[in-house]
């Protein structure tokens, strides 16, 4: 795990350290898997292609600052902190830095969808705005979505199939079941990514009154509903191939779920050691951007 002292000789690592790099693939994932169904079905368009994928990474970061932000103002973030260390509860970076800083990222991923507005119209609008929203409600306010509960239903929501759907729509400008559908798929894996930090996380949430799913129904829960997401990730490549009778490859997605299993076993195993489950985040990353890279070359190619 990187050190406070360690960041504070490499100053550009704290901006890297605040981005969270291992939680970007949630982010392009979609993105991925958006443009290789339109690839497959002839609608392929680079220009919105490339400013889709810009526009998802910068909207994470934006969320990875905000949330950095926030939770240190709420109390949430503090010196028994478990996770990998947050710049500003560790004094790195002054809050209003923080605060201007996530503008300023938001503010860029505005400018980068802003061709993809021109051309797809007001559903492009509609799915900007609702990403940005639902971004600073993530952690902002007295009922955000990550002190609620609804964190997990909003992460499968806006890292599956909004994205798929909406990558696909600003390449062809037209929605399918199949690009809503294998929005499924990453949407349950990045679902997975947020139950490791809450698993993770959950003495200290609990002590801040973050009421996640896992501190509301336990850590049980959490460890089952990761293992029911790795399942539904499983299942997507096999029902799309059944239902459009083609895209054969794309079951290559299906085992790199199971990259995902050295993850579940540690959650089983009961361990409450960060040094632990630190890395299991970027475990089923990993899985995450493979089962994407797969279901999409698979998608492509046959």
């Amino acid at each position: 795990m990187t050190t406070r002292d360690e960041l504070a000789n490499a100053p550009w690592r704290i901006w890297i350290q605040a981005a969270r790099p291992k939680t970007l693939p949630a982010a392009a994932a979609p993105v991925i898997i958006g443009v290789a169904l339109a690839v497959a079905d002839g609608g392929f368009h680079a220009l919105s292609a490339s400013l889709a994928l810009l526009a998802a990474l910068l909207i994470q970061v934006g969320v990875n600052f905000h949330n950095d932000y926030t939770d240190f103002l709420r109390g949430t973030d503090t010196d028994e902190r478990v996770g990998p260390l947050r710049v500003t509860q560790a004094g790195l970076v002054d809050p209003d830095t923080m605060r201007r800083a996530t503008f300023v990222v938001f503010f860029v991923a505005v400018l980068a969808g802003s061709y993809l507005i021109v051309r797809g119209g007001w559903p492009v609008v509609a799915i900007g705005v609702a990403s940005i929203a639902s971004a600073l409600w993530y952690t902002a306010g007295r009922y955000s979505l990550a002190y609620i509960g609804l964190a997990d239903l909003f992460v499968f929501m806006f890292f599956g199939p909004v994205a798929v759907a909406g990558t696909y729509y600003v390449q062809t400008l037209t929605v399918t079941a199949p690009a809503v559908a294998a929005g499924v798929g990453p949407g349950a894996l990045s679902v997975c990514i947020l139950l490791v930090n809450n698993i993770r996380d959950l003495e200290g949430d609990r002590e801040a009154d973050k009421r996640t799913l896992v501190v509301r129904l336990g850590r049980t829960f959490g460890v089952w509903f990761y293992a029911f997401c790795m399942l539904v990730a499983a299942l997507v490549p096999p029902a799309l191939v059944g239902y459009t009778g083609e895209h054969w490859g794309a079951l290559l997605a299906t085992p790199t779920v199971a990259l995902a299993g050295p993850a579940l076993q540690t959650l089983r195993s009961g361990t409450t050691d960060a040094h632990h489950l630190n890395p299991l985040l970027a475990t089923t990353g990993r899985a995450l951007a493979l089962y994407s890279l797969c279901f999409a070359l698979g998608w492509v190619l046959t």
